[in-house]
């Protein structure tokens, strides 16, 4: 039975301290700020934008994701999931947005698409919040692991210095920043108690920077250059243009992302510990819909969950949505107060990287002991995970496995996420819920017995 809404024994529901619950919620920002600068900084590029036009766009996306953060946390009627995650703008429609910049119709005919799309989105979500009955804790479970498994490249790129093209990639330096503020965040769990310990990932993000501008490795030259506040000027880059191209790509792309906001809605209700039903995800896609759809009017690009933030809830064990609410805050302020956001900007990659092996890590583990609870006798739920899990990995394991392809089959597929929701969805509907033809005794695959190894005394 699904508790109401307002029921204050709901984990989410928790409120901490006024300090608590912003220095949680600071861990959020910046888990996931570099996710957000990202996107803009790519297509204003392709668009041949200028810095100040790019700086613009950065500054939009911060306060669109902050705003879209709110919207989902707190909430309004029939918007907004009330769980602890953060929306940011979406890495998934990067390559879409880049192909219709680069074209005739620029930057204005992204953010029609865009609109269009967003749209589109909001009208499709009553089908989407319909299919929570086919996400079953062998579904749900493989799609977190992947999420999981999925972000930890992140990791690994941060790490090595961001971009290949950096003279420095891959140098024993960044690494060795990298594995300082891995360092901390584990010392600190180990051996703190409380509120220091869930701080873990904040401490060695901070011990790390403070170590790599000790070492020379962190530049904080541009936090004074350019305005101190400034206010996202609606359509700031002229009027939208609608191209049916263009957003018939855009509309592949917002399926995708809300597919994988779908599974991040079913991860974090899991990690938290919640009941999640149909009406719950279509608030939640909605606020993410409404989002993406009012984003271009400030310009910025598609919002979505962020799959990273879902692992600092597992790790830190902080389940309170009024933490991400904060944390969404602190990120509209960032918007209007650009000189903070380069302050934020300036923590070096490395360092976020060794944090992140432990937030992205978590991610998978909590998919593992999703599918830990999940019987494996006597049916075919060994196939489902194996074959989800392999499609999920496909597109890390090989970046280009789908480029041969149709556009739209690039698109869906090329997301880890994405590929690995559809294919479990599907495999446990013709699995599980089709009962024709099926038989008593499963596959050779699936009825391997477990693995066990005894330890010899």
């Amino acid at each position: 039975m699904t508790r109401a809404a307002h029921d204050p024994a709901r984990p989410e529901d928790e409120r901490l301290s006024l300090g608590k619950t912003y220095v949680y919620g600071l861990q959020h920002i910046l888990t996931m700020y570099g996710g957000v600068i990202a996107p803009p900084l790519i297509v204003g590029g392709a668009a041949g934008l200028s810095g100040t036009d790019i700086a613009i766009l950065v500054s939009a996306a911060l306060f669109v994701s902050g705003a879209a953060t709110m919207l989902q946390t707190l909430g309004l009627p029939f918007v907004g999931a009330k769980l602890p995650l953060v929306q940011g703008i979406s890495f998934a429609s990067v390559s879409t947005m880049v192909a219709v910049a680069s074209g005739p119709g620029g930057l204005n005919a992204v953010f029609g698409a865009i609109i269009a799309a967003g749209a589109i989105g909001i009208l499709v979500t009553p089908f989407f919040s319909r299919i929570v009955r086919f996400f079953p804790p062998v579904v749900t479970g493989t799609i977190i692991t992947v999420i999981g498994i999925s972000l930890l490249p992140v990791a690994c790129r941060w790490a090595m210095g961001g971009t290949e093209s950096a003279p420095d990639w891959g140098s024993t330096s960044n690494i060795g920043l990298a594995g300082v503020s891995l360092l901390v965040v584990l010392v600190v769990s180990r051996f703190a108690q409380g509120t220091v310990s869930r701080l873990s990932i904040l401490i060695g993000i901070v011990v790390g920077t403070i170590v790599a501008s000790l070492v020379g490795e962190a530049d904080f030259g541009d936090v004074g250059t350019g305005a101190i506040f400034s206010v996202p000027e609606p359509f700031a880059f002229g009027t939208p243009v609608f191209q049916i191209g263009a957003i018939i790509s855009m509309v592949v792309v917002i399926l995708v992302i809300m597919t994988e906001t779908t599974a991040d809605i079913l991860a974090v209700g899991e990690i938290v510990g919640t009941d999640v039903d149909s009406r719950r995800v279509g608030d939640g896609l909605r606020a993410d819909m409404l989002a993406t759809t009012v984003a271009p009017i400030f310009g910025t690009f598609p919002a979505s969950a962020f799959a990273q933030n879902v692992g600092l809830v597992a790790v830190t064990g902080i389940k309170s949505r009024f933490v991400v609410a904060a944390g969404g805050s602190v990120l509209l302020v960032l918007g209007l107060f650009p000189v903070l956001g380069r302050l934020v900007a300036a923590v070096p990659l490395p360092v976020l990287g060794g944090a992140g092996i432990v937030l992205f890590g978590s991610v998978a583990a909590s998919g593992i002991r999703t599918l830990s609870k999940v019987d494996f006798d006597g049916n075919l739920n060994l196939v489902i995970v194996a074959v989800a899990i392999g499609f999920g990995v496909l597109p890390i394991a090989v970046p280009g496995f789908w480029s041969a392809f149709p556009e739209w089959v690039h698109v869906v597929f090329d997301s880890g996420i994405s590929a690995a929701s559809i294919v479990a969805v599907i495999l446990n509907i013709f699995f599980n819920e089709i009962t024709a033809g099926r038989r008593s005794s499963p596959s050779v695959v699936a009825a391997a017995p477990p693995i066990v190894v005894e330890r010899s005394e």
